[in-house]
């Protein structure tokens, strides 16, 4: 996810940017927040790469975050538009660029966090992660990059989509509870696989799209062919 906020007062961009911080982290989501100074150098920056929720001032020096909004619209019809403003008299020409929220400062964190639960059921697939304790630290996975997972010698060994294993000590149903999502199936008691990068399923093996086969125990079969095909349902997709 990518997230702008748009304020001319740096302390204000500063603030609100933990605050989110602090939104994400409770929803174990992750975005990328950027921002900026002046409704220019936003669209700038959104013309090369679109965001996919803006926080945007309307009262800045020498600008009017409303007209900044419209000049988006103009090539961004998605991303998900919320006033920051200290009054609310602009309504009715936020609604005229189909603004999501206002939010009227000082807005309290009970606030935000309702805001972003709403979001949440707008925003398609939210790009959650785990974090998972490895020699020398820790380390963050998107559910986008994991590949599937398995479980031996006492440790989990995960293959991401770039080729690398991250191995962690924690049990494996410890870590299988960590990755509640429809996309990620348990094909036995020690591995789990990422469904968005199954080709198909014969009955006994999941093949992965670049060919590799992750074998499924005997009493998952049922489950493995019911799950495969309601994932690729509800991506629109045929068995």
């Amino acid at each position: 996810m990518r997230i702008a906020i748009v304020d001319d007062i740096g302390s204000e961009r500063e603030a609100l940017s933990m605050r989110l911080t602090l939104q994400l982290n409770r929803l174990a989501l992750h975005a990328d927040i950027s921002g900026f100074e002046s409704g220019r150098d936003f669209l700038s920056a959104a013309k090369e790469e679109p965001f996919d929720l803006v926080f945007l001032d309307i009262y800045m020096d020498g600008e009017n975050g409303v007209d900044t909004a419209k000049e988006l619209r103009l090539f961004d019809q998605d991303c998900l538009l919320v006033f920051t403003t200290t009054s609310t008299d602009h309504a009715l020409d936020g609604f005229r660029v189909r603004a999501f929220q206002y939010l009227v400062k000082p807005y309290s964190d009970r606030e935000l966090e309702v805001l972003f639960d709403e979001l949440m059921a707008r925003l398609p697939e939210p790009d959650q992660y785990i974090e998972v304790n490895v020699t020398g630290g820790s380390v963050r996975l998107r559910f986008r990059e994991i590949l599937y997972a398995e479980h031996y010698l006492h440790q989990i060994h995960i293959w991401t989509s770039d080729g690398r294993e991250t191995v962690t000590r924690q049990t494996f149903r410890e870590f299988k509870a960590r990755l509640c999502d429809s996309r990620f199936f348990p094909c036995s008691r020690g591995m789990i696989i990422n469904l968005e990068y199954v080709k198909d399923f014969n009955g006994t093996d999941f093949i992965l799209k670049d060919g590799k086969r992750i074998p499924v125990s005997r009493d998952q079969a049922k489950a493995a062919r019911l799950a495969f095909g309601d994932f690729l349902f509800q991506r629109g997709h045929t068995l």
